[in-house]
């Protein structure tokens, strides 16, 4: 029996490694809710610090990864107004060939398709003129009431447990397997020397 056991003794010191870092893993999400074992309280390392892991990500996603300067910035670039443009001149066509004979009708009846084209030109250039100001205006208004860090904390603490740690696994999935994985290697390393002792 003796010998069995010591010829096991990788087999176990590689199972028993694998095992201590599957539970370490485990206990970073479980148990959801503080349980009382032997007098000591266990609870997950996610779920127990929730508040604080939200309030840091909060910090770093608002302070150093998504600066609202930079949403502005997008938002002001001349490229991406260039892009509104075709739109607001497609509504522009619509209210001068549809809309102005039901809301104007007889100032309608005196503009020829030369006027049309003409009125059509000095609102597209106004509007070429008036649109960044206006968004500029409204970026910066905007920026005053949005607060990044405010709403990535918030939506973190709000998280249940279970889509927290839904979506650490969707990132880290494949590393955690690595570091079981990891983990019974070194163990049946440890068993080997052990063993190679044993015998000398």
């Amino acid at each position: 029996m003796n010998e069995i056991m010591f010829w096991l003794q990788p087999l176990t010191a590689a199972f028993t490694g694998w095992f201590t870092t599957w539970i370490a893993f485990y206990m970073l999400f479980h148990p959801r809710k503080p349980v009382k074992i032997l007098g000591m309280t266990l609870q997950g390392i996610f779920p127990k610090r929730q508040q604080v892991f939200a309030a840091k990500l909060g910090g770093v996603v608002g302070k150093e990864l998504l600066h609202f300067d930079e949403i502005v910035g997008q938002i002001k670039d001349p490229e991406a107004l260039a892009l509104v443009m075709p739109g607001i001149e497609k509504h522009i066509d619509i209210f001068l060939n549809e809309k102005l004979k039901d809301k104007l009708p007889v100032i309608s009846m005196f503009m020829g398709q030369g006027t049309m084209v003409k009125i059509k030109e000095s609102l597209i250039e106004e509007i070429n003129v008036m649109l960044p100001e206006v968004i500029a205006q409204y970026a910066d208004n905007l920026s005053n009431k949005i607060n990044i860090e405010k709403i990535v904390t918030d939506k973190v603490k709000n998280f249940s447990s279970d889509k927290l740690e839904e979506i650490l696994l969707a990132v880290m999935k494949k590393e955690f397997r690595f570091i079981e994985l990891i983990g019974g290697f070194f163990g049946l390393l440890i068993g080997l020397i052990q063993m190679l002792l044993a015998l000398i």
